[in-house]
Parts: structure tokens; sequence; C-alpha cells
């Protein structure tokens, strides 16, 4: 009787500590928690952990703690970390076509920002399979906003005030528009460019205005030019060997997951950068619109940029733009 019980006791151990087994899904983002890729990935967490029973325990490693933007894609891709956030041209070395939202003015509305990223699209599809190549694969797209430029002291209306001043880029096309028109680009990861701005090591800003309000660029830079020439796209990607030791009814918890952590910050961006403009303003910056005329100066250098963009992406890059339309 006694040996019964503990052998059902240690069989009851056994059961219990296999539902409690766990596969680690560790996330790197440079962004803090607060911002709301971080809030969109505690979301994501949330789903996973629901739908998988627990199985999949998601870690959200957030402000750059284990690594910067620009070393997620070889971390996720060796293995290193089971998957990471990224600015989508982080790629752009592996896979140029990607900074085809980078492309001056290009996504101009909504409506071509939203086909571009929709699930099975031709501009979507043909980037996803270039990523792939790098040992990670994106799971998910997160919107980000449109590209704004940042100043203190007087604004940055038309590409004169850009000359020969040295400015906080992100990615390389973001680079040639801005060497096109006349400013000499600085290539600092998201993490560290509070301290570029607050040390003088640029001059001017470009992000996007939901990265003013989460990391209080307010405290460094005083202006907001919205010149929205350009869309802010981050990936959350997969190690492709890690996805593929999941079972497929887990990675379909996790794709559905996922489907709804997507569409939430695409659905809320809008409200998401209005709340960040009125947190800039209430925090004292000014916020400068530009006029038709503006915006036609900034059109007119953007040229350079698209031809250097067909030359490095190639047949890819030229089926994406073709893809993409015109206006």
């Amino acid at each position: 009787m006694i040996k019964t019980l503990a052998l059902g006791a240690v069989l009851a151990a056994s059961v219990s500590g296999a539902a409690v087994a766990q596969e680690k899904m560790r996330i790197s983002l440079q962004l803090p928690l607060t911002s709301h890729l971080g809030e969109n990935l505690v979301l994501f967490e949330k789903e996973v952990e629901e739908r998988t029973g627990g199985a999949i325990d998601v870690e959200i490693y957030d402000s750059a703690t284990l690594y910067r933007d620009k070393e997620v894609p070889q971390a996720v891709g060796s293995g290193a970390i089971e998957a990471g956030v990224a600015s989508l041209t982080r790629y752009v070395g592996d896979a140029p076509a990607v900074d085809v939202f980078y492309m001056p003015f290009l996504f101009n509305t909504e409506e071509k920002i939203r086909a571009a990223v929709a699930e099975g699209s031709p501009v979507r599809t043909a980037l996803e399979e270039e990523v792939a190549k790098t040992g990670g694969q994106i799971l998910y797209w997160q919107a980000y906003g449109g590209a704004i430029m940042l100043s203190k002291g007087d604004p940055i209306r038309t590409p004169a005030d850009l000359e020969g001043k040295k400015v906080r880029v992100f990615g390389k096309t973001l680079g040639d528009f801005v060497t096109a028109a006349g400013g000499a680009p600085t290539l600092i990861s998201g993490s560290e460019q509070y301290l570029a701005y607050q040390r003088g090591t640029v001059d001017v800003g470009m992000t996007g205005v939901s990265g003013v309000k989460s990391r209080k660029l307010w405290e460094v830079m005083d202006t907001i030019t919205v010149t929205n020439h350009a869309s802010i796209e981050f990936v959350v990607v997969v190690n492709s060997d890690w996805w593929a030791g999941l079972d497929a009814e887990t990675q379909g918890h996790i794709e559905a997951a996922a489907k709804v952590a997507q569409d939430d910050v695409r659905d809320r961006m809008a409200q998401i950068e209005a709340d960040a403009y009125a947190a800039a303003e209430e925090n004292g910056m000014t916020v400068v619109q530009l006029y038709e005329a503006d915006l036609d100066a900034w059109k007119a250098v953007a040229q350079p940029v698209y031809d250097s963009y067909v030359e490095a992406a190639g047949e890819v890059g030229q089926r994406i733009l073709d893809a993409v339309g015109d206006d």
C-alpha cells in the first residue's frame, strides 16, 4: 500500500513537471516597454502564453538590454536569441530591397502602406523572402508611423535648412536622402539617439513621433518638423531553426497571437501618433507643419535616392516599386 502510494506520488510529480515544461521565447527590443512597440509585445506575450497554455514562455528584454537594434538580425539569425524586434532597414545589408519603405514620400497614403504590408501582398511577400535568407524569418510587422525631423531652435522646413548639418538616420536609404538634400548622415541606433542629441553629436534628428514620447526627446530637442517622408516599419523576427523545431500546433498558436498583435498596433497607429504629438507640445516642443511648396522642394531632391535603391536592390527592388505604384 505504501509502495503504491509512493509510486503514485512519483508519477504525479512527473506528470506535473511535464505539464509545466516550457519552451522559452526570448525577444530583444531596443525601445522601453512603455513604448507602443513594448506594449504591443506585452499583448503578444499574453496571447501566446494563453493560447499555448503556458507551453511557450515569452520573455521580453527591452531598452536594448541584450542587443541594440543593429545587432538583432545577426543575433536572431545565428540563434543567439529566439526572436527580436528590429527596424526593417536593419536588413538592408543582406536584403537592399527592404528599404522601399524609406523611399522619400513613396508611401504617402495610409491605403498604400496597408496594401504593401498586407499578408500575401507582392511587397510583403518579396521582402519576407529576402529576410528569410538571413537565418531569421518575419513573424509579424509592427507599425511605427511616419518619419519626422527633430531640431533645436529653427525648424527644418526645406532641404536648404539641412545643408551642412549632421543628421541622425537609422538606415542607408534615409542617409542617401539626407545626402541628396545637402546634409551629412550619421547612423545612430534608436537607443543611442538621446545622448547624440544631448551631446551635439548631430544637429538634426530623424525618428518617429512615438519615439519622441517614449524616449522623452523633448528634453534634448525642441522642434518637430512633420515631414512624413518615410513609413517606419519594425518587424518581429524569429530564428528559422528554432521555429522549425516547434510542432505545427504551437506554430499555429503563435501565428494567431502574432496576427492579433499586428492588427492591434496597425489599427491604433493614428491615435498613438496623435497622443505623441500632444505630449510633445505639452512638454514645450513646437510642431511645424510643412506647406505644399516645402514638400515639393523635398521631393525635388529625392530622385537620386530612387536611382540608388534600384541599383542596389536590382530586379527585386524594381518589382517592388512597380507593385507600390505612384500616386
